[in-house]
């Protein structure tokens, strides 16, 4: 059931003049949410976006003032849109615990817009000289980029599209390169851009790509763009399910009023920027944003221990049967291949200050094993052939560069190359959501029931291997470990690791 379509339980929708009715145990914004001028723009104004960077903003003008209220951006589905328009882009956000949910309501987005609708008004946003940062969350794919060589994909269709009508873009870099050419247009107020998607050093990625796709639409900014417009990197943490009809009934029954953009999210949050802005910023540092010189070290931990732990969690954990994280960890064998994997992967991070790896795995496990998330594995597995090249191809890589075994990570891509093939253990079609999903169906086609082949050809895929999928040290035992999932399954197969 869409969430649009959950059953409403009052006649009411969430919406300012209501805020001072709802219950003493909802927190409510610390300021006057009407009144507060939109100084960012957000990219990709999904659930995570709601439940990380508004709330940090929310907390920071409570805290500090500012006009700071944010103009989110819809960039593909009209679905945020349509939820919160009507609610004067009030939402709450619903932190799940085993101690039970704390719900508070965020005031900080004052504006939403659907880009194919109303780009006019987001090329508008972008040129404001209010407008002192555009941030984003639009996935890996969203980019259309390679992100080995920093580049666009540019035979990718919507960069060719945008290259053609550069007034009505529909990929990223060109909302971004309209927006620029607008802002330098309406005399250039300086301006940052926020990557806060997981990419390795997401700030120096965006940037290239910025710069390449301007360059080629509007040569003449460039001097402008290099010395006015600031890209610094930046990491998050925060565990954001998908929302779930029963939230929203459940947002009902907690606020007294309806509100169909609830989001649900773990009680943890972090937030590391890089200190590199061109302008003005929200006081995020005295909300428990961390602003340091170098994100690189805290970004590696998070993609490589984090991320890559719910990836392998996510293919293997759904091959074997299980809905949930949660329920994945809860099985001592996954929990142990989990602990092997982030062992793997401490061997190639650099010390970051103030954080002892084995307190930060032990965290992590508790954080997977919250039952009150929910949080998916067919959500987690979703895209995974722009995610595993900085999750473990990176880390297996580096360890065999220095010698190193590369064991764990070998099963893991064994397992997201067994969930790609397209069907589960009982021969049932998996919905693949990737941008390969029409690739690995036509090499699936090319060997059926061949393991070895099948998994020869999707290790020879560059763009997620580069060159080593064709080292033997590499390809040998994710092959083995094909086959064993393909002959014993993924449950057996796990339990057998040592």
């Amino acid at each position: 059931m869409d969430i649009l379509q959950a059953p409403a339980k009052n006649t009411m929708r969430l919406n300012l003049q209501l805020l001072s009715t709802l219950p003493a145990s909802v927190e409510r914004p610390g300021y006057n949410p009407s009144t507060l001028g939109v100084g960012m723009v957000h990219l990709g104004i999904g659930a995570f976006h709601r439940a990380h960077q508004a709330v940090y903003t929310d907390a920071a003008v409570a805290v500090a003032g500012g006009g700071w209220g944010i103009c989110g951006v819809s960039l593909k589905s009209a679905t945020v849109h349509d939820q919160l328009a009507t609610q004067d882009g009030l939402y709450s956000v619903r932190s799940v615990s085993q101690a039970g949910d704390a719900w508070r309501v965020i005031g900080s987005v004052r504006e939403v817009l659907f880009a194919p609708r109303q780009m006019a008004e987001v090329i508008g946003r972008i040129a404001r000289a209010e407008t002192k940062i555009v941030s984003l969350t639009v996935t890996e794919k969203g980019y259309c980029a390679n992100f080995s060589k920093r580049e666009p994909l540019w035979d990718h269709p919507d960069i060719v599209n945008d290259l053609l009508h550069a007034d009505q873009p529909v990929s990223v870099l060109g909302v971004l390169a309209a927006g620029l050419h607008e802002r330098f247009r309406k005399r250039g107020a300086p301006l940052t851009i926020l990557c806060c998607d997981n990419l390795p050093e997401n700030g120096a990625v965006l940037e290239a790509l910025v710069h390449q796709f301007v360059r080629c639409l509007y040569p003449q900014i460039m001097p402008w763009l290099r010395d006015n417009v600031g890209f610094p990197s930046s990491m998050v943490d925060r565990i954001v399910p998908a929302t779930r009809p029963a939230d929203v009934a459940d947002a009902a029954t907690a606020l007294g009023v309806d509100d169909f953009g609830v989001v649900r999210a773990e009680p943890f949050t972090q937030w590391v920027i890089e200190d590199n802005f061109a302008a003005e910023r929200p006081a995020w540092d005295l909300v428990g944003v961390q602003f340091v010189a170098d994100v690189k070290p805290f970004e590696k931990m998070k993609l490589r221990l984090l991320n890559g732990s719910h990836s392998l969690m996510a293919y293997l954990g759904y091959l074997a049967g299980y809905e949930t994280i949660a329920q994945t960890i809860a099985d001592p064998a996954f929990e142990r291949l989990v602990n092997a994997l982030m062992r793997e992967a401490e061997t190639t991070l650099e010390q970051v200050d103030g954080v002892d790896f084995a307190a930060y795995g032990a965290q992590l496990i508790s954080r997977f094993g919250n039952p009150a998330n929910g949080h998916r594995c067919a959500q987690v597995a979703m895209d995974g052939s722009q995610k595993i090249p900085q999750r473990w191809i990176a880390v297996a890589a580096e360890r065999l560069a220095k010698g190193g075994d590369v064991s764990v990570i070998a099963l893991a891509t064994a397992g997201w190359i067994r969930y790609v093939y397209g069907s589960n253990e009982l021969d049932q079609k998996i919905s693949l959501q990737d941008p390969l999903a029409s690739k690995f169906a036509a090499i699936a086609a090319k060997h059926p029931y061949d393991a070895l082949s099948f998994a020869d050809a999707v290790l020879r895929i560059e763009s997620v291997f580069g060159v080593l999928g064709r080292n033997p040290a590499f390809a040998a035992p994710v092959k083995r470990y094909v086959s064993q999932l393909f002959r014993d399954g993924a449950q057996a197969t796990v339990e057998a690791f040592e």
